[in-house]
Formats: structure tokens, sequence, C-alpha cells
């Protein structure tokens, strides 16, 4: 078995869309569907890859426009997966209609999230593949994935090149954003790629050292 992820940057606010592929089977996640979602569906057509489930690192409407859509175009749907507490907090604050972007709400939670959980590419499988952990602060209920295989990790909105997720949206907190970064992001290995939900991708070593929101 081997694993990869491909990037697809969509919607108006550039989001980082990912697949992450077991290219043996074919079998692919879907991870932050944003916007454009049929753009997400035909790619997975082209590259014969099967979608089996959808994971959401939070609930902001950005990251999770595409979600409703994605996961109706099978039957049975696409599992959706994310933190119990992020998919209330998306019922209850639907920002996009405030910030005048009608996107569809996140239909359901067929997978509940919770930090120390081991994931597999199928829905219920018995391998490790993902780690899941907390990085709440941006959001009160952020997740990231961590692929050891790949060296690599997705983390929504927590972290980016030279940055940190915003900490003025309701429900936010700076202080747990900088705990959780220090304690869950920079724990891991110095060599990990951490992919972020809006731009281009960095490292562990490199936010160590460069980061002026928060050094390791």
């Amino acid at each position: 078995m081997s694993l990869s992820i491909h990037l697809a940057v969509l919607g108006p606010l550039q989001n980082n869309v990912y697949f992450l592929v077991d290219d043996d089977s074919g079998d692919t996640v879907l991870i932050d569907p944003s916007f454009e979602p049929q753009t997400q569906l035909r790619l997975a057509s082209e590259q014969g890859w099967e979608l089996r489930q959808i994971w959401l690192t939070h609930g902001h409407y950005d990251h999770t426009a595409g979600a409703k859509q994605v996961s109706q175009a099978f039957a049975p749907p696409l599992p959706i997966a994310m933190h119990p507490d992020g998919f209330t907090w998306a019922e209850n604050h639907p920002e996009g209609i405030k910030m005048g972007v009608q996107v569809d709400p996140v239909p359901r939670l067929d997978i509940p999230l919770a930090h120390g959980m081991w994931l597999d590419v199928v829905p219920g499988g018995s391998r490790k593949l993902v780690e899941v952990r907390d990085v709440s602060g941006h959001h009160p209920a952020s997740l990231l994935f961590y692929i050891p295989e790949l060296e690599m990790a997705v983390v929504g909105d927590a972290i980016f090149r030279g940055s940190i997720g915003r900490t003025d949206f309701e429900g936010s907190s700076h202080a747990l954003l900088l705990k959780n970064i220090r304690e869950q992001i920079y724990t891991l290995p110095d060599e990990t790629t951490l992919l972020p939900g809006h731009g281009p991708a960095t490292t562990v070593k490199f936010e160590k050292a460069n980061n002026p929101f928060v050094r390791g």
C-alpha cells in the first residue's frame, strides 16, 4: 500500500482542497471540500480516484461548502467525518450567509472525530494510517490529520507559512491556538510538511524557527 495526497485550489477564498489517495486501490478521502463541488467530482473521476468519505478539519463555511453536494452525488451518500462540536457550531453559525455567500450546510455527521483517533481511508477500516489531533483555537473544534507514511499533516487554518489562523471569530481563542500549535503541531517530526487550508505548504522545522507568532 502507498498513499499520496493531491491539491486543488478552489473558490473565491482560494481554499486548499486535498485528496488523500490509496494508490493501490484508488480509495480516496476528500478533505475540506470547499467551493466548486462539481470540479472536485470531475477531478476524482478523471484521476480514477474512488471517493469513500469526507473529512472536515473544522466548521467554517469555506471548508465545508461542497460537503453536501459531493456527499449526495453518491448512493448511498459519502460519510462525513468531523468533530461533533464543529458540526454543532456550523449548524448554529451560518457565517457564510452573514458575509453574503450562500452555501449548503453540512447535511449530517456520520463519523464523529476526536483527538487521538486513527483513521483509514476506507470508512471503518482497521489500518491506522492517519492520526487525528486537536488544534482548536482558530475555530472552537479544529482538527489536523497527520499521515506518518507521507510525513505530512493537513492542518486546516491552524497555521500557515509564517503565520497562524485568525482568532477574531466568534468562538476563537488566541491562547488556545498558540497552546495547540506548540503541543500538537510542533511536536510532530521536524521534517513534517504542513498542508494548510490556504496558501503554500510549510514544515514544522521552518515554523518553529521562523513563525513570528509562535516559535518552537
